[in-house]
């Protein structure tokens, strides 16, 4: 009952003071008397009960949000969002939604839900929407713009173009192209038909992950529907084909764009001199370079010849090119450094690596994780370790990361100066740093241990990394029994493997093949044909990439592997899909 007598007191209150809102004295609802009354709820009712127009309802909600102490609530602000909309005042309302994601947790689908249980206008839901994947999308909150067009799916909401194309590129900088192809099927299904530059967005996502065969489908399907193609689309396939080593099909490209009257430009130009160079074609890239007449060269164009003159042996070349590009204006950048250090690193000219390092600084140039990554890799590869910690402690003042490249560079060279202790350390760092060392990383470790004949040492390394807080998982256990195996230290692979199992990590396909044939080489078939039963008991098979990796490991040891992959076959552990493949590869 007092509830009610409290309600209808509000309502007499705002009743009382709409003609005010109309008239337009809002500050008079500044008034102590008045004010102390205002809440989120009767300034909504107000702006609703006064029936003002558009003009007057967004610059009260302008107004109301000014005063001291109050907020708008979110179903209010929602609700002004869909009147603006509506009033196709387009600017207006989007700026209000970014400014409202901004400050609430709007991709929260019990948010959302609650927030669209009032309005049921597809067209306008489908807006508002759409700007709110854009805004996430583009404040690379890719997460969150995944989530609203879940919303939008699950609703059967069909998002603007805009916002499809704005969401896969978000996708596509971040590589996730599993992802991007996900939601594109999801689009595709609410009804949405992609155009050129969701076309675009796609054929570049191929280019990320080198998918040739998808981004001529996608190619096919343009050119199908009538769509025509431009400098963009060009400019990607001859990107992706340039990449992939197919140089005739990028200039197939070039030949079909300037057929269709799109004139190249210097990004196609570009990709075309470095596949030149890639290929060690140097006068075919300046003959190439030669023919630029409506476009002019960038720094892109002259670190991609001083590249290709570092990868041809020509230093003299490479550095005459720098001075030309420096007497024309144009200050050559770190990655064109790179190129230069990379290859008098190569070369072992380390004190000549060490000028380009110091007039890279008297330019203000700051080394980038190549630049550093090169000159540690360098150093270790002779052994001076102390001159590459030097340029790892650098690396980090400089407020650089290390990387997976870092490290590993890093623990080859402790381990090739036998300073086993410090190449541990490293290891440590690179698993906390969330990296996945390689094989070849634990091998490296394991090796320097064997040649000390020290297998201790070997088998206490995954307890040493437990113990350090590394969560030692069947990763670590699979390269610590690879590399044992490959040095024919079976014995000791084998008390790694039932430590293993005694903490109840259970090895897989690579563990068992690779105790299985050490054994069946050493002629302990017995133990190997027990290895052998345990993998089929768990259905465990040999996949292409094993048989691979097993015959680029054991190239000089065909015959007896052959042999082997025989009797793995009669026991049912290489499929005939896969045995038809390795027929074809051998």
């Amino acid at each position: 009952m007092s509830r009610l007598i409290s309600v209808s007191r509000e309502n007499r209150f705002i009743e009382s003071i709409s003609a005010v809102v109309v008239k337009g004295n809002w500050n008079q609802l500044l008034r102590p008397q008045v004010a102390s009354c205002l809440s989120s709820t009767t300034i909504e009712k107000l702006s609703s009960n006064a029936s003002l127009d558009l003009h007057s309802c967004w610059a009260f909600y302008e107004w109301a949000e000014k005063i001291p102490g109050y907020k708008h609530s979110l179903q209010y602000t929602w609700s002004t969002i869909h009147v603006l909309t509506k009033s196709k005042h387009f600017r207006v309302a989007q700026k209000l939604v970014e400014k409202t994601a901004l400050k609430n947790l709007l991709s929260s689908p019990t948010v959302l839900n609650a927030l669209f249980a009032a309005y049921d206008d597809p067209e306008l839901n489908s807006q508002i929407l759409s700007w709110l994947v854009i805004y996430y999308a583009n404040s690379k909150m890719t997460h969150d713009a995944i989530l609203v067009f879940e919303h939008m799916k699950i609703h059967r909401i069909q998002p603007h173009l805009h916002a499809c194309s704005v969401l896969l590129n978000s996708l596509v900088k971040t590589r996730s192209i599993a992802i991007m192809w996900k939601m594109y099927k999801n689009m595709l299904k609410l009804g949405a038909v992609p155009n050129l530059h969701v076309y675009n967005v796609l054929i570049n996502g191929c280019c990320k992950s080198g998918d040739v065969e998808k981004a001529e489908e996608l190619w096919n399907e343009i050119e199908e529907k009538g769509i025509v193609p431009d400098i963009f689309t060009y400019n990607s396939m001859i990107s992706l084909y340039v990449r992939k080593g197919k140089h005739y099909e990028a200039l197939s490209v070039q030949d079909r764009m300037e057929k269709a009257g799109v004139a190249p430009d210097i990004v196609t130009y570009n990709s075309l001199i470095f596949g030149y160079c890639r290929e060690g074609k140097m006068q075919e890239a300046l003959r190439l370079f030669g023919e630029l007449k409506s476009v002019s060269p960038n720094i892109v164009t002259y670190t991609t010849l001083i590249d290709g003159y570092c990868r041809a042996n020509d230093l003299e070349e490479a550095f005459r090119l720098r001075h030309v590009i420096e007497a024309k204006g144009i200050s050559p950048g770190v990655v064109t450094y790179n190129s230069i250090l990379r290859k008098l690193c190569e070369l072992g000219r380390i004190r000549d690596a060490n000028k380009i390092l110091h007039e890279m600084s008297e330019k203000q140039l700051e080394p980038d994780n190549i630049t550093c990554n090169t000159l540690i890799n360098a150093y270790c590869k002779i052994g001076d370790m102390t001159s590459a910690s030097r340029v790892k402690d650098k690396m980090l003042d400089g407020g650089l990361k290390l990387d997976q490249f870092t490290y590993k560079a890093l623990i080859h060279g402790f381990c090739k100066t036998m300073k086993i202790d410090s190449a541990k350390e490293m290891l440590l760092e690179m698993l906390n740093a969330g990296f996945v060392p390689s094989s070849s990383t634990y091998s490296w470790i394991v090796d320097s241990y064997c040649s000390q004949n020290n297998e201790e040492a070997i088998e206490r390394l995954h307890s040493e990394l437990g113990e350090s807080g590394v969560i030692v998982d069947i990763s670590v256990y699979r390269a610590l029994i690879k590399c044992l195996c490959k040095k024919n230290r079976i014995e000791c692979a084998k008390r790694i493997f039932d430590c293993m199992e005694k903490k109840g990590i259970k090895g897989d396909s690579v563990v068992y093949t690779s105790l299985a044939f050490a054994y069946f080489k050493e002629g302990k078939t017995r133990v190997a044909s027990e290895m052998l039963d345990e993998m089929y008991k768990r259905r465990l098979n040999v996949t292409l990439k094993i048989y691979r990796y097993f015959s680029a490991s054991n190239s000089g040891e065909n015959k007896i592997l052959g042999l082997f992959w025989d009797h793995l076959l009669r026991r049912d552990l290489i499929s005939k899909n896969v045995y038809k493949h390795m027929q074809e590869l051998t």
